[in-house]
């Protein structure tokens, strides 16, 4: 990191990564062409679960590399008067790999649990009746950073 005066605590870092509200998952096709995709996202036992269609750019990349990138963005506050921006972000490099049965009912539970707390139990009907319709993916974290300015 270039700016270490930015750096934050790996604790810091965690809790940004576990309150955001969607991040960006970076990977790569065969043709070495980048692709981000925003996407809502949990975090469960140091991993980043995620789910999509059953077919699609972000998947057919995972199967030609499974690296990836995933990036969030927390708070942040423009101060146009110093021509600058209050921030706080962080980068997780790791590996993604599709979860099946019971870590994929898990992490939709998840899903359900961090963006429709209130509304759980209509959510575990809504996970049995289209969960065939999707696939969950894990990303197991390798590094991870953070940086803000306060």
């Amino acid at each position: 990191m270039r700016r270490k005066d930015r750096l934050i605590t790996n604790e810091e870092t965690f809790s940004i990564l576990e309150k955001g509200e969607y991040g960006i998952l970076s990977a790569v096709s065969s043709d070495h062409e980048p692709y981000g995709v925003p996407l809502n996202y949990c975090l469960i036992d140091g991993c980043i679960y995620f789910h999509c269609a059953l077919e699609g750019t972000i998947i057919n990349n995972i199967n030609n590399n499974p690296k990836v990138s995933f990036c969030v963005v927390g708070k942040t506050e423009v101060l146009p008067d110093q021509f600058d921006t209050k921030y706080e972000s962080c980068i997780v490099q790791g590996l993604a790999s599709e979860s099946f049965g019971e870590e994929k009912q898990l992490a939709l539970e998840g899903l359900v649990h961090k963006y429709s707390e209130n509304f759980f139990s209509e959510g575990l009907k809504y996970i049995e009746k289209l969960k065939d319709k999707s696939r969950v993916f894990k990303v197991s974290i390798e590094s991870i950073s953070g940086k803000a300015r306060k």
